[in-house]
């Protein structure tokens, strides 16, 4: 599959570990740790009207409380999963399942705007290595025939995290203040951690001369960099300015020194030659392409719901929750169909469907209204889901257990990118096709003009995957 990553010099299997005592144990704690992670950026969100009128604040400062999470999360995931390869994934994971907890009753009880932020840094910092080394523990507790059905369980419990938070954040505001959308998080993490400590395979003892040294500079450049980029996409609130310019050549520049920080590291963060993989290479890209397509539908679908079909707060909350509901329907029997047909075949059939789904946004709500609307992102939803559990398996099957972190942080980062590049770029694409500066308040047509041309740029976007897919699909080998 991947053989710059499974072939060659072997390294030091410091992640390796230990059968786990019990399989459904270890999914649970894996499944939770997923849960927990996507929970923290969807129950924050509908906060932040609440913490501006409670802290006095402008938007600005308190949508600092979401990226600041977000920016941990995007900018440490790739070390903390290379750090879980050197030091042992089983104690990181449970490092950041108790950081996490900590993190969120800080969250929870702070008295300012200022240290409610530095605890949701902290808190992204632990659900960066909880969704860096989910996926690595696969590998090594659950048998590799049912490798699709254990990432389609960890994609549905994403899924349940994202349909869940503003739901339940509206819920916990209501009847018990903000605080309660942050403390919420304190028993589900201490059941995430007894569990965890219970059922992960043990680390095996490593002599500190066998310990590969950690790349400092290589991290710190990368998570410079990372940041740069997914600030210049998010500041500005949708206007493109001379700091966001100059967030994307620090961006740039920053790529620049890392990939030469890299060829000249002992131990490299990550290992370039094996992005010359087109399996390897064309997974990640295939995964930010349909990431920036799944944003599309969180940041266009609110308005052309309420703007050109003329639905109510509720019903536009109702609709939106359709997708995550049905991607939690579909995670894990996507995830047993990819273990029955495999992944490569999977992956392609997945994007199909995307691509369908994507250009029946374009054209069926014009058609049939909010039925339309449904009915594609029925088709859509399903087809990510079916995508998601095959690149993942192709992706972590048959990597090395001492690069299992790394490996799983740069597909959680290719993701990452796509929504955060989806958030700035396709929403920049809707309101170009809307030929509004302001599509809140944008007529109708023109809201129905932007939603049409935004998927069907998406169905382009999908159909490029399509091919990067077929083209790369001889390197793929085929799951039993």
């Amino acid at each position: 599959m991947l053989k710059p990553i499974i072939a060659g010099r072997e390294e030091p299997a410091i992640g390796v570990t230990e059968r786990a005592p019990s399989v459904r144990l270890a999914l649970a704690a894996l499944s939770l740790s997923m849960l927990l992670s996507s929970l923290g950026t969807s129950i924050a969100n509908v906060g932040l009207p609440t913490l501006a009128q409670a802290f006095g604040a402008a938007f600005q400062d308190v949508q600092w409380v979401v990226l600041a999470y977000l920016l941990a999360i995007t900018t440490l995931i790739v070390g903390v999963g290379r750090l879980g390869d050197m030091i042992g994934r089983r104690r990181l994971l449970l490092a950041g399942i108790a950081l996490f907890t900590a993190a969120s009753a800080l969250s929870g009880v702070a008295p300012t705007l200022g240290l409610l932020i530095a605890a949701r840094a902290a808190q992204g910092v632990g659900a960066a290595i909880m969704m860096a080394l989910t996926m690595a523990f696969v590998g090594e507790t659950v048998p590799k025939a049912k490798t699709g059905s254990a990432m389609g369980l960890l994609g549905t419990m994403s899924a349940i995290g994202t349909a869940l938070g503003p739901s339940l954040g509206g819920v916990l505001i209501a009847w018990f203040g903000w605080r309660a959308i942050f403390l919420v998080n304190l028993p589900v993490g201490v059941l995430t951690f007894m569990l965890a400590w219970r059922a992960l395979p043990v680390d095996r003892p490593l002599q500190r001369a066998d310990r590969p040294a950690f790349d400092h500079a290589g991290t710190l450049l990368l998570a410079v960099t990372l940041a740069a980029y997914a600030l210049a996409m998010t500041v500005g609130r949708g206007h493109f300015g001379l700091l966001n310019l100059a967030l994307l050549l620090t961006a740039l520049v920053g790529a620049g020194l890392f990939g030469l920080a890299q060829t000249r590291a002992a131990a490299p963060l990550i290992q370039l030659d094996m992005f010359r993989e087109p399996g390897f290479s064309a997974s990640l890209a295939m995964n930010a392409l349909v990431s920036t397509v799944m944003m599309a539908t969180l940041v266009v679908g609110p308005f052309y719901l309420s703007r050109s079909l003329g639905l109510d707060t509720a019903m536009v909350g109702m609709v939106m929750a359709l997708g995550p509901v049905i991607a939690a329907l579909s995670g894990f029997p996507a995830g047993r169909i990819v273990d029955r047909l495999g992944a490569p075949f999977m992956v392609l059939a997945g994007l199909v469907a995307m691509a369908a789904g994507a250009l029946a946004l374009s054209v069926l709500p014009a058609l049939f209204g909010i039925a339309g609307y449904v009915a594609a992102i029925a088709v859509l939803t399903p087809g990510y889901q079916l995508f998601q559990a095959a690149n993942n398996t192709a992706v972590m099957a048959d990597v090395r257990p001492g690069r299992r972190g790394v490996i799983s942080g740069v597909l959680n980062l290719s993701r990452n990118l796509g929504l955060v590049t989806g958030a700035s770029a396709m929403g920049a694409v809707f309101a170009l096709a809307s030929a509004t500066t302001d599509v809140a308040t944008a007529a109708p047509e023109a809201v129905a003009t932007g939603m049409r041309v935004t998927f069907a740029v998406a169905a382009v976007m999908i159909l490029a995957a399509l091919a990067m897919a077929m083209a790369g699909r001889a390197s793929w080998r085929r799951r039993p």
